[in-house]
């Protein structure tokens, strides 16, 4: 007997149904097992240890009853009695924790520096010619700013360094961060600092993440007449684009919850060593910025429909030519070519071209920017900073200015080391000469220092990670990036 053409279809459908409903668990099955190994790599690094879990609810808010900076600097010092309550009184002394920063007598210890520059800091002079606000990177602190900020004082400005909520203190601060808390504490600095100086110019200097609330706020600043302007914005490694995975990151942190996970919720788990950085880094933290730069974004495109973008301040920006921590191609992209033509200017750091290093990069990134060098209608002026030529350490600034005709090289009296062969995210704001973070040699008030910090020997021995070691943390060129400040706070 033979089956009929229809038969023979039904039977092939089913056939190929059943197929797809193989394949499907199949695929589910692969991927719930990349789920399980992914949650139990995750679960599997260090212990989180009091201050990854300590509530410091003290802290201020967008809901907080702050109408004013001393409302916020009175909310800053129940933080940290909180923070000595919940953490240090709890933390054991004694060898073991000699690095460890919540240990009272650790030589990492923040209450060794007078002053501690994890809080709040101002430096006030009489008859200022500027104000000038300092907004530091997320899981910073004012102490990153801190170098700039002194010369800037010494030049006849007000100065304010400005810690954000939830740094300074411990890395659970971060679980609960919000962006808009820190957008909130710009505002109260800034009104602050124009009682402090009158009518004269203010200034914000920001780094990395301060480097995208500097922005914001200037953005937000221009439809609202009774909200201090900034009469210049300076952007230090400004994180204006992150990752596109920063957008899927923060599921991390919700599988965490519903699975009852807290080491979900963070990115890295390390050794708290630093005393005015957190080396570990919550996923919620890298969440708040992409929703920060998504937030800068939307404000850019409405403004530059209805050009109000030509009253945005002057911008000068700095960014290393590779950073793996937020994208330099996007803060060219995503910021300075969507400005109208005006006196903004962006200073690019290339690599040390004398160090061969082409030899092993997985991609040269000076070829993204060097076509802007040869476009006559940039709309900013652009300057990088690069060796002469590949057999001298000796560098110059290649500087094409707006609506001018060509590049112009400016001869430095900076060198590339020999041992170096780029700068990094973390390295731009410091000096060769920072206590902490400069080169070896330095000294600070506990005797840690941290700036040529390169443990040989196993791997898999010691607690702090090699990238950690290998990651340069204080720039070559500082003197360039201070001078320029300097001039253009005037």
């Amino acid at each position: 007997m033979h089956l009929s053409p229809p038969s023979k279809n039904r039977k092939l459908t089913g056939a190929i149904l059943e197929i797809a409903k193989i394949t499907g668990w199949c695929a589910l099955g692969g991927l719930l097992s990349l789920l399980g190994f992914f949650v139990y790599h995750l679960e599997n690094r260090a212990d989180l240890s009091l201050w990854h879990k300590a509530k410091l609810d003290a802290e201020f808010t967008v809901n907080s009853k702050a109408e004013n900076f001393e409302d916020y600097l009175a909310i800053e010092k129940q933080v940290f009695r909180q923070l000595d309550e919940l953490i240090y009184e709890q933390v054991p002394v004694g060898r073991q924790q000699l690095i460890n920063r919540y240990s009272r007598d650790s030589v990492s210890h923040p209450e060794r520096w007078t002053p501690n520059w994890n809080r709040t800091f101002e430096l006030p002079i009489t008859s200022p010619d500027a104000g000038v606000l300092l907004l530091h990177g997320m899981s910073d602190s004012p102490y990153s700013l801190r170098g700039i900020g002194q010369q800037l004082n010494i030049d006849n400005s007000w100065v304010l360094g400005l810690r954000f909520p939830g740094h300074g203190t411990a890395p659970s601060g971060l679980t609960r961060l919000r962006w808009q808390d820190m957008a909130r504490s710009v505002e109260l600095a800034m009104a602050h600092l124009r009682e402090k100086v009158g009518d004269k110019p203010i200034y914000i200097i920001g780094y990395s993440a301060g480097g995208a609330l500097a922005v914001y706020y200037a953005l937000q600043a221009l439809d609202e007449p009774l909200r201090p302007k900034a009469a210049g914005i300076v952007l230090i490694s400004p994180a204006i684009g992150v990752t596109p995975l920063a957008a899927f990151a923060v599921w991390q942190a919700r599988l965490g919850y519903l699975l009852g996970l807290d080491k979900l919720e963070w990115s890295d788990i390390k050794l708290e060593y630093d005393p005015f950085k957190y080396n570990s880094f919550a996923v919620n933290a890298g969440d708040q910025v992409y929703r920060l730069t998504e937030a800068i974004s939307s404000l850019l495109a409405a403004y530059g429909a209805d050009k109000s973008l030509d009253k945005m301040p002057p911008m000068l920006a700095f960014q290393s030519s590779v950073d793996a921590t937020v994208s330099s191609r996007a803060l060219v992209e995503g910021l300075f070519m969507k400005l109208p033509p005006a006196r903004h200017e962006l200073v690019l750091f290339d690599i040390n071209r004398q160090s061969d290093i082409e030899q092993v990069l997985k991609k040269d990134p000076v070829q993204a920017f060097k076509p802007m060098l040869e476009n006559e209608n940039l709309p900013f002026t652009l300057s990088i900073v690069r060796n002469r030529n590949e057999k001298v350490s000796s560098t110059s600034v290649y500087r094409r200015a707006r609506g001018g005709s060509g590049v112009e090289e400016i001869q430095i009296p900076l060198t590339w080391p020999a041992d170096l062969y780029s700068l990094s995210h973390v390295a731009l704001p410091f000096s060769e000469n920072d206590a902490l973070y400069g080169k070896t040699g330095s000294s600070t008030p506990s005797g840690i220092r941290l700036g040529d910090l390169a443990l040989r020997g196993e791997r898999g021995v010691v607690r702090i990670p090699p990238g950690d070691m290998l990651r340069l943390r204080w720039n070559p060129f500082y003197p360039l990036i201070e001078q320029r400040i300097l001039d253009f706070v005037k």
